[in-house]
């Protein structure tokens, strides 16, 4: 059962992907900034409520009322695509940092590609945290947010590696806050599994972090300890 209604899932999600992304692609030249961030929100959310449906995966939100109005780095604990669907749905206007290879995926890709992502070769780790530096901190002056993984890839659920200081030196050289997220979206969406578990996923959104206040190493292990603390709490 769990693998027909995780193939009913793929059935609706891939044929909706091509439609929707079609759509921006060819209307992106007279879209607003406004509408291009509603078709990209409409994506996700008819991408959760479409997986709620075939899959039985809920989700509850616990503090809302902590994102702030203005740009922001979001850090969050990586385990599978769905949280990366939920972040650019809150977070837009958003930038993702994405590996540049992800671009090349037909459609989907390709309208990423016209939201001026922030594309890294994973390959060459020394360029991809300078590029990640300067294309961030551009970014978030235009008033667009950045989410960053900074496991770098995605973990089992239940596990956590040890995070990378990037996001921490993104914000601080950009003056911006940074917003920890945790989450147990591998309960349900489990890394590189095509079988998607029924459950409820929680994802709590922390209070924004002044990073002028900190160091990146300081401000990176207050961000790390904050989110393995609140994945522990949602798993017992």
């Amino acid at each position: 059962m769990l693998l027909l209604r995780s193939f009913l899932f793929y059935l609706g999600f891939v044929p909706m992907t091509i439609v929707i992304a079609s759509l921006f692609i060819l209307l992106f030249p007279i879209q607003s900034k406004t509408l291009r961030n509603r078709i990209a929100s409409f994506w996700c959310t008819s991408a959760l409520n479409w997986l709620r449906f075939s899959c039985g995966v809920q989700y509850q939100i616990i503090g809302l009322e902590n994102l702030p109005a203005r740009s922001a780095v979001y850090v969050a604990n990586h385990q599978s695509s769905w949280e990366a669907i939920l972040l650019y749905k809150l977070a837009y206007p958003v930038s993702p940092i994405l590996k540049k290879e992800l671009l090349r995926i037909p459609f989907w890709g390709w309208s990423m590609r016209l939201q001026q992502p922030i594309a890294i070769d994973r390959s060459n780790p020394r360029e991809a945290g300078k590029s990640m530096l300067t294309q961030g901190v551009e970014r978030l002056n235009r008033g667009m947010s950045v989410i960053v993984f900074p496991e770098g890839s995605r973990s089992p659920a239940g596990a956590i590696k040890k995070f990378s200081r990037g996001g921490a030196k993104l914000a601080i050289a950009a003056g911006a806050p940074i917003v920890p997220i945790s989450h147990n979206a591998g309960d349900c969406w489990p890394p590189r599994k095509f079988i998607k578990q029924p459950g409820l996923i929680t994802v709590t959104i922390g209070e924004a972090i002044d990073s002028s206040k900190h160091s990146a190493s300081e401000l990176t292990e207050k961000i790390e300890r904050w989110i393995r603390d609140n994945c522990r709490t949602s798993r017992s």
